[in-house]
């Protein structure tokens, strides 16, 4: 018994487990995992008529969203410094360069403003309700343009890699340098490639939360919970892989 117990808990897995959970980041995606699957439960039993069960979901949402925020309190400075790292890169096109520091500029406003819809939620600072109104609306703004920039950055880097791609595919290219170079070359911009399709699609994913908080688009709290669980279990997983070496 005892045997079969420790083989449970000193188990590889599970100490991979911990070992993701020891990072902020591991914690904080596995929190959004739980909470915009927890929206998605919530809307799917209250559609069925399930309103007790669909009200303690509805609850663990809440405040794992709370516990969330105050997670990110330091986060924007974060952002911050890396807008200023991406202003003194050289190593890519201007205009990478300018959607990388409004992605990070937009992040900063929208973890700004979303300080201070904590503080009013947890009573710590009491904001009037139309104040409260405009800060959490400032804050969606902010959030969904720090998206739409990474969109965009997004699909400026896909494009340069592809042209960079053909470049190392030319013959022209091989009379310059060796074979094993230019391999080597083709399998970096493959690798930056599928990073780049990977966090398109995630802000593809996400980019529906903002607007449909701002009333731009009329998906409903199920659709909405989808999407953000699909994101939340990718950014795990890349995480998972960060962490560990190796995929789940």
């Amino acid at each position: 018994m005892a045997s079969a117990a420790q083989q449970v808990i000193f188990h590889p897995t599970v100490s991979q487990t911990l070992k993701l959970w020891g990072t902020t980041v591991g914690r904080d995606k596995t929190y959004r995992a739980v909470q915009y699957f927890a929206r998605f439960l919530a809307w799917l039993l209250l559609s069925r008529g399930h309103k007790i069960e669909a009200a303690r979901w509805n609850a663990l949402k809440n405040h794992l969203a709370l516990g969330r925020k105050l997670m990110r309190l330091g986060k924007p400075w974060e952002h911050l410094q890396s807008a200023m790292r991406a202003a003194q890169r050289t190593d890519i096109p201007a205009v990478e360069t300018i959607t990388t520091m409004g992605r990070q500029v937009a992040y900063f406003g929208y973890l700004t403003n979303d300080m201070f819809v904590w503080a009013n939620n947890i009573k710590f600072y009491n904001l009037k309700p139309s104040t409260a109104a405009r800060v959490n609306k400032h804050a969606n703004r902010f959030w969904l343009a720090g998206i739409l920039m990474s969109i965009t950055f997004g699909l400026l880097k896909a494009g340069r890699l592809a042209n960079e791609a053909k470049e190392l595919q030319t013959s022209a290219w091989a009379e310059k340098g060796s074979e094993v170079e230019r391999d080597a070359k083709l399998q970096a911009n493959l690798a930056a490639r599928a990073d780049a399709r990977f966090q398109f699609i995630v802000d593809l994913l996400d980019v529906w939360i903002p607007a449909t908080n701002l009333g731009l688009v009329n998906l409903n709290d199920g659709i909405v919970g989808l999407f953000g669980f699909i994101s939340s279990l990718m950014t795990l997983r890349s995480q998972w892989i960060a962490v560990n070496g190796k995929k789940l």
